[in-house]
């Protein structure tokens, strides 16, 4: 039964295929080996991440526990596109926290996650620069970003980049605190609105 289990699993990856693992983005399985690891023969995916210049070796029945899947489809590719044109939502908590729900979206591995990442810590020119920390998690979800729509629609990381920044300049013009607090104050109206309608 045990056997069986690995054919499956391992009929889910071939060699040669581009997948993606969470922790480290898109790379390639350039080979299944086995070893031998404290007595026991283990199967292993060799996943090569050559922008990173780095090799990782997954048990093959570990892949899906750690997350390892699959590139995206168009569809998602699409809707991850569409995530991006959409409004902001920053959320009023103390920097420090939401840079961690930041981070844990960008190392779920999950394309749509990724783009609310780039949506909400996207700058334009006419706004106020990013902090050095949130343009790093910019940059890291940038990247993951155009790495998995790169490897999906066959282009280079280059165009994907350029794909993903004329998608954010689709976007609604975000301004810096006096335009929030007209919006939430507008907001505020309009809830009193309709209450005493």
């Amino acid at each position: 039964m045990a056997t069986l289990k690995k054919t499956t699993l391992r009929s889910d990856f071939k060699t040669g295929e581009h997948i993606v693992y969470p922790a480290h983005g898109v790379g390639e399985i350039v080979g299944i080996e086995e070893q031998e690891v404290a007595g026991i023969k283990l199967e292993l995916f060799v996943i090569a991440f050559e922008k990173d210049k780095m090799k990782l070796r997954v048990p093959v029945a570990k892949a899906a526990t750690v997350g390892m899947r699959k590139l995206s489809d168009a569809t998602t590719v699409k809707k991850a596109l569409e995530t991006i044109r959409g409004r902001a939502r920053v959320k009023r908590t103390m920097w420090s926290r939401r840079a961690q729900e930041y981070e844990a979206k960008i190392n779920s591995g999950d394309l749509i996650q990724i783009s609310e990442v780039v949506r909400d810590l996207f700058r334009s020119d006419t706004q106020p620069e990013q902090s050095y920390s949130e343009r790093q998690l910019y940059e890291a979800a940038l990247d993951r970003m155009s790495r998995e729509i790169a490897a999906v629609s066959e282009i280079s990381e280059t165009e994907a980049v350029r794909q993903i920044e004329q998608n954010l300049a689709k976007s609604p013009k975000r301004g810096g605190k006096a335009d929030e607090e007209a919006v939430a104050e507008v907001e505020g109206d309009d809830e009193k609105h309709d209450e005493a309608a």
